[in-house]
């Protein structure tokens, strides 16, 4: 048995502590936002924040993650720059059939909380790991850069 920190909750699990997080999240936990894409850590589908840091999270097994905080898209939008990104998502129709877009969020959400104001570059850098099938690209720029406007212009940081 062991205690997990996701989304600021405590939770005691028993599972093997080689069982990726994944798992332990959508099958355990109950929480299915995070998805499973690839299994490989290539696609960032399953992308979630370990002490605000992204992660693989089907490649991440448990015993890395005890005594840290784990973040899911379940939670983000409690920070100012996931309320942010996943408004930005909304007014730019960002998603078409939304299987990524979880891990889209949460790897954005990690860049302008490093990165306040990102460059193409630095979007295309930060971005390059998640794979978008129905090619939204262009409006997850656009999404990531009008999330970081809004949090300059609003005084609002991480």
């Amino acid at each position: 048995m062991v205690t997990l920190n996701i989304n600021g909750t405590s939770h005691q699990v028993d599972v093997p502590p080689d069982m990726p997080v994944l798992w332990v999240l959508r099958d355990v936990v109950g929480l299915t936002g995070t998805k499973f894409g690839c299994g490989i850590a290539q696609c960032g589908a399953c992308t979630v924040h370990l002490d605000g840091q992204p992660i693989r999270s089907c490649v991440t097994p448990v015993a890395a993650v005890i005594g840290k905080k784990l973040t899911t898209i379940e939670a983000i939008g409690e920070k100012p720059t996931g309320k942010a990104v996943q408004k930005a998502w909304l007014d730019l129709e960002v998603v078409q059939c939304g299987y990524c877009q979880s891990g889209q969020i949460m790897t954005a959400v990690a860049l302008l909380d490093e990165i306040p104001d990102p460059s193409d570059p630095d979007i295309d850098a930060a971005m390059a790991g998640n794979i978008c099938r129905c090619g939204t690209y262009p409006r997850i720029r656009a999404a990531i850069k009008q999330a970081g406007k809004s949090r300059s212009t609003s005084g609002k940081g991480a």
